[in-house]
């Protein structure tokens, strides 16, 4: 689900009905995700510019509850999404930051531009 949703952003096809359908069913099983499937999830939301508020806080939690498996990627991608799409979340943020910190050496210059943007 999750690389459909990213292919599906990424050529610029924004279908109502699959994002409306899909975000159902990753609502409930929003655990089963790894982190860069999380990632790429919210990503392709936000670059298709679908709003999914409820999608976005349910991950939040799960974020917040497995940050250490994520990389620096998969926290650029996932901060970069809530920006984009104008989702404050200032306790996920706080949460992103001290992982983020404890592995700023792995950061590559893209990705700790995207985190900070």
């Amino acid at each position: 689900i999750a690389n459909i949703m990213w292919a599906y952003a990424k050529v610029g096809h924004s279908s109502r009905e699959l994002f409306d359908t899909v975000s159902i069913s990753i609502i409930e099983r929003i655990d089963t995700f790894s982190s860069q499937g999380i990632a790429n999830i919210l990503w392709a939301y936000a670059t298709s510019g679908y709003l999914a508020p409820e999608l976005f806080d349910v991950a939040s939690k799960s974020v917040r509850k497995n940050i250490d498996t994520f990389n620096s990627q998969a926290i650029s991608n996932t901060v970069w999404a809530y920006a984009k799409a104008d989702h404050s979340n200032p306790v996920l943020f706080d949460s992103i930051l001290h992982s983020a910190i404890r592995q700023i050496d792995r950061f590559n210059f893209q990705a700790m531009a995207n985190t900070l943007w």
